[in-house]
């Protein structure tokens, strides 16, 4: 049976998985994006447009989601959306009230659009909570499982779509280590006689995810014999980037179609009874020398890094920055950032700031005055030495009266130093109206080697969920592979030599090196992967490594003290499986002892 108002061409039915880039809360601006992919998808000859979770109001949407006027102006959104929809039917993710007189008053819903008309609603039905997610917070699982039957081109055969919603395609038992969820909706659609899985998602990007999804997508594809099509989400809203890099798999599993990674994209893939392939013909709407279809190849690095660049890019712009500043210390973490940020926003959006002490070597300041040359940004160099003397001499006579002859100087000398440079970053940030982007990396702020209302201080941060290995590893993709696109534009290395081989320091202190008060990175980061990641305790951490049992539990113990100051810290990136924010709750007052059953 034909739908009403859709004029279907004779052959098989063309599916767009429409890959964007919404804002959260900014529903008309969302519903432009949706608007300009539906004309694509047109102009491509699709019948049919999928689009993301919650694609008109962007994901996630936190405690926008609690008030009655954002979830009518969705509804109200869709529906004229759906007016629009005579020449192509759409898939549009949003949250819609429940009929329920129990339980929460939303569904997660996915809206199908067909002949000026919703047609059908269908809601989610596992909602995660854990990590990042807190679903139950919001939503009421869906109450049942509905196929959409779609007519294809011949205009006498239907199709049975077997739509889910994110996280209802990870509910295969024989996928994770455990399952989470009773129900398995994907099993119950294709027992209700769907034809093919449809799936709208707004899965984060973790480095080295997208195998696993493929993994899962394909497995479920061949276990079921039906064709798989993932829509997912792209772009970075606030800590949380999307990777996009939206997919098809034919009924024996292969991959047919793979979108772009980490940018917009729009792909077409034909479905026909046993006809099952991926084109992009016309729907070629990108940059036609662009790779399509590498994502899940990256290598650890080039994905972390294009999903840094997009997360800093996604945060100014949406928040309304038009460039940034950062402090350049000649380290390597400030080096990597400032290519970060170059990549992102260009090199007459970035400010680079030297302040050095009596303490900084001459080398610190030729390497970071290298870097700001080797990017072609803006460089300022403001010394320190004048109010750093000014500030000690300020609260000495206080320091002396209360310690008498006990006082010495120590960790908080030091850290003026660091809040002096706060200061300074924070007046050009207000000045020019610039977002601070701070530098720390995961393994400092894991054990508190950072200083509050210093170099913590700013508005945003790049690198908090980058060990600091990978943060080398990632200088050294940067200079040298070929993907790197500031080695393409530049010619030549952008990270200094120097830079990347001489020992880390915060030098607060003469001859300072972070091995004064750390263990060497190689352990340092791995006993915060295990503790913080995989929630390993002390005892099996050092039973596994062979690692020192002291170092161990001095290691663990600072990042349990060290929780007040992460609570303090710019939002930050996540790109590992458990980033600290607001995936990771931990208290702050609590006095959990890490050396239970050690010794």
């Amino acid at each position: 049976m034909r739908a009403s108002g859709v004029a279907l061409q004779s052959g098989p039915m063309r599916i767009a998985l429409a890959q964007i880039n919404p804002t959260v809360g900014d529903i008309a601006g969302n519903a432009e994006l949706i608007r300009r992919d539906l004309r694509r998808a047109a102009d491509a000859g699709a019948d049919l447009a999928v689009f993301p979770e919650l694609a008109i109001i962007g994901y996630p949407p936190k405690d926008l989601l609690l008030k009655p006027d954002v979830i009518d102006r969705c509804r109200a959104a869709v529906e004229e959306l759906a007016s629009e929809c005579t020449q192509v039917m759409a898939v549009i993710g949003l949250p819609v009230w429940s009929e329920r007189n129990q339980g929460r008053t939303l569904h997660n819903s996915a809206a199908v659009c067909v002949g000026g008309a919703i047609r059908s609603w269908h809601h989610k039905s596992l909602l995660p909570t854990y990590d990042v997610f807190d679903e139950l917070r919001y939503f009421e699982p869906g109450p049942r499982l509905d196929l959409t039957p779609l007519p294809q081109r011949d205009g006498d055969r239907e199709i049975n779509l077997g739509i889910s919603i994110c996280e209802d395609l990870w509910g295969a038992a024989e996928h994770t280590d455990r399952r989470i969820y009773h129900d398995n909706p994907i099993d119950e659609l294709a027992a209700a006689g769907a034809k093919v899985f449809v799936n709208v998602s707004a899965s984060p990007f973790v480095a080295g995810k997208h195998p696993k999804r493929m993994e899962i997508m394909s497995a479920l594809a061949a276990r079921h014999g039906l064709p798989v099509l993932f829509c997912n989400q792209v772009g970075g809203n606030d800590e949380l980037v999307f990777d996009g890099r939206s997919c098809a798999f034919d009924s024996r599993g292969a991959v047919i179609a793979e979108a772009a990674g980490f940018e917009e994209d729009l792909i077409v893939i034909e479905i026909d009874g046993e006809k099952r392939q991926g084109s992009r013909g016309e729907s070629q709407l990108t940059s036609p020398d662009r790779n399509s279809g590498a994502g899940s190849t990256l290598s650890e690095e080039h994905e972390v890094h294009d999903a840094l660049v997009l997360g800093l890019r996604d945060y100014a712009r949406k928040c309304g920055f038009k460039d940034v500043v950062i402090g350049l210390s000649g380290g390597i973490d400030s080096a990597v950032t400032a290519a970060v940020a170059v990549a992102a926003l260009g090199p007459d959006r970035v400010r680079g700031v030297a302040m050095p002490s009596r303490f900084s070597s001459e080398g610190s300041v030729t390497d970071a005055r290298l870097l700001a040359e080797h990017l072609g940004i803006a460089f300022h160099v403001v010394p320190i030495e004048e109010p750093h003397r000014a500030m000690e001499a300020t609260v000495q006579p206080v320091f002396d009266d209360v310690l008498g002859n006990q006082n010495r100087p120590g960790v908080t000398e030091e850290n003026i130093q660091a809040r002096l440079r706060g200061v300074i970053l924070m007046s050009l940030s207000n000045k020019f109206g610039s977002l601070l982007v701070t530098t720390g990396n995961k393994s400092e702020l894991a054990v508190g080697y950072c200083t509050l209302y210093g170099d913590m201080a700013g508005g945003f941060s790049v690198l908090s969920d980058v060990p600091k290995l990978l943060v080398y590893r990632l200088a050294r993709w940067i200079n040298d592979n070929e993907h790197s696109p500031l080695r393409e534009q530049l010619g030549r290395a952008v990270v200094p030599e120097d830079t990347i081989t001489k020992p880390p320091s915060a030098e607060l202190r003469p001859d300072q090196t972070d091995q004064d008060s750390l263990p060497p990175y190689e352990q340092l980061d791995e006993i915060i992967e295990r503790y913080v990641e995989d929630e390993q305790s002390a005892r099996t951490i050092i039973a596994e490594t062979g690692f020192d049992a002291e170092t161990v539990l001095r290691i663990v113990r600072l990042i349990d003290l060290n929780e007040y100051k992460r609570k303090q810290a710019a939002p930050g990136l996540k790109i590992t499986g458990r980033a600290f924010g607001f995936g990771r709750r931990m208290p702050i007052a609590q006095r959990y002892d890490p050396r239970h059953g050690v010794g």
